[in-house]
């Protein structure tokens, strides 16, 4: 029997920058594009998150919006949800160029300063 390969998110955001390659979803020069993926990829889920909260209209705005100020300061984004189980949803927006918690982490991608990464079980 084969069983498939998880990649779990990492225990501190910046290391997403050591991750492989094709766990990386996009990358996006502007903090708002990059916050604009995350509002996506929340929309994409919210029926299936575990609990009504999580996937209120409102506090996911909110959540994008503060991922944009965020972003614009250099900071790293880091959120997880509990989806109908058993699965976990992590996404993460990495700054780079260099990363304010690990500067010493190159960017995978150089010509990039925001380097987004999600690591989705389902």
């Amino acid at each position: 029997m084969e069983f498939p390969t998880v990649h779990l998110p990492p225990l501190e955001t910046a290391y997403w920058l050591i991750k492989p390659g094709k766990l990386i979803c996009g990358t996006w020069e502007e903090p708002k594009e990059g916050a604009a993926w995350l509002g996506e990829r929340l929309a994409e889920h919210a029926s299936r998150f575990a609990s009504d909260s999580d996937s209120d209209s409102t506090r996911l705005a909110e959540l994008v919006n503060s991922a944009a100020n965020r972003l614009d300061r250099g900071e790293d984004v880091s959120h997880g949800f509990y989806l109908e189980r058993p699965a976990f949803l992590s996404l993460a927006l990495v700054c780079c160029s260099p990363n304010r918690a690990m500067p010493e982490l190159r960017c995978p991608c150089s010509s990039s300063s925001l380097r987004p990464s999600a690591s989705r079980r389902h």
